[in-house]
């Protein structure tokens, strides 16, 4: 554990860091949305309000980690082009803006107020910008008004808020009227929202996505989260996200933390724990995590943010059960990441994907709207953060 913590804080400070400060787009604002296979980069693409918003966040974590005055530079940066991303009209942040900042895509997500709520709160906690805050606190407001109704959280809308069809987060054949990845990250917006303004009406929401979870899209039978749900929260497709479910496994469980009910904990930190171990055996070898099973077919690609958050899912159920098996999986995990996952190449990061032979997906650009510093980044300095050895 002393090596990996050596290995990672080095992976951090001297790959991830240096990589997205040097797509920095000073011309046009924001960060360079494209960089392909073979590293040429591509100011002309359009830039996301995801990649922007997980940039921010990263910054502003980073800047907070390490006190390094240059990161708040580049976290100053992000927000600037976050800014420019929001509809002051309609209010929310858009799908995405082209190069030269018009609007590319006027689509208003769920999910994407969620990470910009997120990303704001840390730059917040990062800088204690009140402008930061106050929009994070008026994108709760419009998830809350616009984004829900008497059941749960809703996917996308128009720039004027009226609902259309979920191309975005839909995938595997499948139109879902409501999607687990949706409320994990809306989960995961408020938590960030409370720890920097802890409110009580932020934390009755969290309450509440705690008991839509585990209503709606926990499976006790099966030990996993459901993923595509319709407008009843009927399962529209048998499908078993490992990565979506090591990641809810830690994160959910750091919801958990900040709000401190012993009750609640105790009765969902051990359904967490359940999915940590069911994906242990079902998606974990020493060659990687695998990404997810359909109908019982598993499909074997070593995705990027999945490995990230396998590490991170593994430490985090170390810590909370003493089990030497997890010690040795993340042991494992980062082996493999070092040694396959990360691209090695002079000015690059990480493959966006590896085969289970190990060899690179050169189908997959390095860089794109949702290929950003978020999931390598944060567990960098998750697990730096942490004492491994309990």
């Amino acid at each position: 554990m002393t090596r990996l913590k050596t290995e990672i804080r080095a992976e951090l400070t001297e790959r991830i860091i240096p990589f997205w400060k040097g797509l920095r787009d000073d011309e046009n604002g924001g960060y360079i949305g494209l960089v392909d296979y073979e590293l040429n980069r591509h100011p002309e693409a359009d830039k996301g309000c995801i990649l922007n918003s997980r940039i921010l966040w990263f910054f502003s974590e980073a800047y907070l980690f390490l006190k390094d005055e240059s990161l708040k530079a580049e976290a100053d940066h992000a927000f600037s082009m976050l800014r420019r991303m929001t509809d002051e009209q309609n209010g929310g942040v858009y799908w995405a803006l082209h190069a030269d900042g018009t609007v590319a895509d006027s689509t208003k997500h769920t999910y994407n107020q969620a990470f910009a709520i997120y990303a704001l709160s840390a730059y917040y906690r990062a800088t204690g910008r009140e402008e930061a805050i106050e929009r994070a606190r008026v994108l709760f407001d419009i998830i809350e008004t616009k984004c829900r109704d008497a059941g749960g959280y809703l996917e996308a809308f128009t720039a004027d808020w009226q609902p259309e069809s979920n191309e975005k987060l839909s995938e595997n054949g499948v139109m879902a009227t409501r999607t687990m990845n949706t409320l994990l990250h809306v989960l995961e917006g408020y938590t960030g929202l409370y720890e920097a303004w802890p409110d009580q009406g932020v934390r009755a929401r969290l309450y509440e996505i705690f008991h839509i979870w585990e209503k709606h899209m926990y499976n006790p039978a099966k030990r996993r989260q459901e993923v595509f749900f319709d407008h009843e929260f009927q399962t529209l497709i048998n499908l078993h996200s490992f990565g979506h479910d090591i990641e809810t496994s830690w994160l959910a469980d750091r919801t958990l933390e900040w709000l401190g009910d012993d009750a609640l904990t105790r009765r969902i930190r051990p359904l967490l724990l359940s999915m940590a171990d069911h994906t242990y055996y079902a998606a974990f070898t020493d060659h990687g995590f695998a990404n997810e099973s359909e109908k019982g077919v598993i499909n074997q690609k070593r995705i990027w943010w999945v490995q990230a958050e396998a590490l991170l899912g593994f430490l985090n159920a170390f810590e909370k059960t003493g089990e030497a098996r997890y010690r040795e999986a993340v042991i494992a995990q980062w082996a493999y990441i070092r040694d396959k996952v990360v691209d090695h190449r002079a000015g690059s990061e990480w493959y966006w994907y590896v085969n289970e032979d190990g060899a690179p997906g050169s189908d997959q650009p390095i860089v794109e709207p949702w290929k950003c510093p978020y999931h390598n980044g944060r567990m960098c300095m998750e697990f730096l953060k942490r004492n491994p050895e309990i």
